[in-house]
């Protein structure tokens, strides 16, 4: 199941542009497997930003991350060169996305979607030779 559907496409850019895009046989209606592909490639994008913070696949699906879904997925679909409000939208959705997988947005999800916090290896440092040694220091 992907995060965004066909009508929440429709429902953000319109009919006409969705079928302007995403028409490649020209028959008048949005091939299916144009619109899979793009919101395939949308969810693996969220997906990989969300999977820093949360366990994948969400069980429930906010509604930011289907505006998110949609807007990466309109983008993916104007593969000729989006619209500046596209591209805007597009640009916006990465940068939340970015914030999310940074810890700056949460997202409303249940509690045991979030993984537990596990720290791992070792702790390491290096550091220049000492200056002032008792031996160098000696005499002073």
């Amino acid at each position: 199941m992907t995060y965004a559907s066909l009508a929440d496409l429709t429902e953000r850019a319109g009919d006409a542009e969705i079928r302007q895009v995403a028409d490649r046989d020209r028959d008048g209606t949005p091939d299916p497997e144009v619109i899979a592909a793009a919101l395939e490639d949308a969810d693996n994008t969220v997906n990989g930003y969300v999977g820093a913070k949360y366990a994948l696949p969400l069980s429930s699906v906010p509604a930011v991350v289907v505006t998110w879904a949609v807007s990466i997925a309109r983008y993916i679909l104007h593969r000729n060169g989006a619209p500046d409000h596209v591209r805007e939208d597009y640009k916006d959705a990465i940068a939340a996305l970015k914030d999310v997988s940074r810890g700056l947005i949460a997202l409303p999800v249940e509690v045991g979607e979030i993984p537990p916090t596990t720290v791992n290896g070792t702790v390491m440092s290096a550091h220049p030779d000492p200056v002032f040694t008792p031996e160098k220091l000696r005499g002073w």
